[in-house]
């Protein structure tokens, strides 16, 4: 990185492309050592949380590093433990876990909308840092992120959504209720830090502003997080194609093409 004119300038490209390189090491040494890691993802709507992930993944083997990503609970996952549904999703040993959102759900969306009583909202602050510190003695790593925007830049995001075709998906009725709960959610986010922002398992706040610069700086900060070493990769030379000369394939017309039309 460089400064010019007394702003710091870079190529996003090329960071990327370094860490992306490390995030393979990474991943090895995850495999090759048998750790366990889970990575949360959480923050303000149009944070910059998706991309993020994207670019942490892109590089990665989908069988080592998942996504959970869940959706609205069923009726029988309502009546069950808080937790439950949660914990399937946790990672053998060679796997990194990623959530796109969490069981933070219950401190931020359940408790501003409604969602769960006051009573279960109580619990959760109570049990969460002891479930936490029960994942993490179990030998599981645990790394949490919030992603902040302010309030100008997720307007300019949203009204980007609403008008670009390819990102219309990502805007959803809770996306205008969550402008009408600025405060609320803010109000939500402070009292959840105050409790679950703990020792052993503290929030890491990344600014979101500059999704760009929010990308590099949670990959760095995460690659910091894991202790590993670089891998060893063996020199592979690729064998010659064999020569049967008995073998005679069948007709190429045989076969039904995807039509060519680029």
């Amino acid at each position: 990185m460089s400064k010019e004119g007394g702003k710091e300038s870079f190529s996003y490209s090329k960071e990327l492309k370094k860490l992306h390189i490390e995030l393979v090491h990474l991943q090895s040494w995850v495999k090759n050592q048998g750790l366990k890691v889970v990575i949360i993802f959480e923050g303000r709507d149009a944070s910059g949380k998706g991309g993020a992930i994207k670019r942490i993944t892109e590089v990665l083997n989908p069988r080592i590093c998942k996504v959970v990503a869940l959706g609205v609970p069923t009726e029988r996952e309502k009546s069950q433990w808080y937790f439950q549904r949660y914990v399937p999703h946790l990672p053998a040993a060679g796997e990194i876990v990623i959530f796109d959102r969490s069981w933070y759900n219950r401190a931020g969306v359940e408790k501003v909308m409604g969602f769960c009583t006051d009573e279960e909202y109580e619990e959760f602050l109570r049990s969460c840092p002891e479930f936490e510190r029960m994942i993490t003695r179990s030998g599981i790593t645990l790394l949490k992120y919030w992603f902040s925007v302010s309030d100008e830049v997720q307007e300019e995001r949203f009204k980007e959504r609403i008008t670009n075709p390819l990102k219309r998906w990502k805007f959803s009725p809770m996306d205008l209720e969550s402008r009408e709960k600025w405060l609320e959610y803010s109000k939500a986010k402070d009292d959840m830090f105050s409790y679950t922002d703990t020792k052993q398992c503290p929030w890491y706040v990344v600014n979101g502003d500059d999704k760009k610069k929010a990308r590099l700086n949670v990959i760095s900060h995460l690659l910091s997080q894991v202790p590993y070493e670089k891998a060893k990769f063996n020199d592979i030379e690729l064998p010659e194609l064999p020569q049967d000369r008995n073998y005679v394939r069948p007709p190429v017309d045989y076969q039904t093409f995807v039509p060519e039309v680029y």
